[in-house]
């Protein structure tokens, strides 16, 4: 399945209710993976962002809904990246000219 980074700033909202952030994270995993997906690594940090999450998902259909979801809940704004093993890569640049 291919792999999907998602990086998360809270919003004013989901600051504010800092406090419950494990539950609303444990709530998201749940959502994923009943779109198919599966969460590998779930990381609070510190700098630019608040929150990274990394996942598997079917399909980038799969990964969009549910960022469209997290976002719509209005307590973090999101950044998908979409990301190659090194296998992956070399299969790719194996067919550049």
């Amino acid at each position: 399945m291919p792999n999907y980074i998602m990086l998360m700033k809270w919003t004013d909202q989901g600051i504010k209710d800092i406090k419950n952030v494990a539950q609303r994270v444990q709530g998201n995993v749940k959502a994923f993976e009943a779109l198919g997906g599966k969460v590998t690594a779930v990381y609070v940090v510190m700098g630019e962002y608040d929150l990274i999450a990394i996942g598997e998902a079917p399909n980038d259909e799969v990964a969009t809904t549910f960022a469209l979801g997290v976002g719509a809940q209005g307590n973090a704004r999101t950044t998908t990246l979409k990301a190659f093993t090194m296998d992956q890569f070399a299969g790719v640049v194996k067919k550049l000219p």
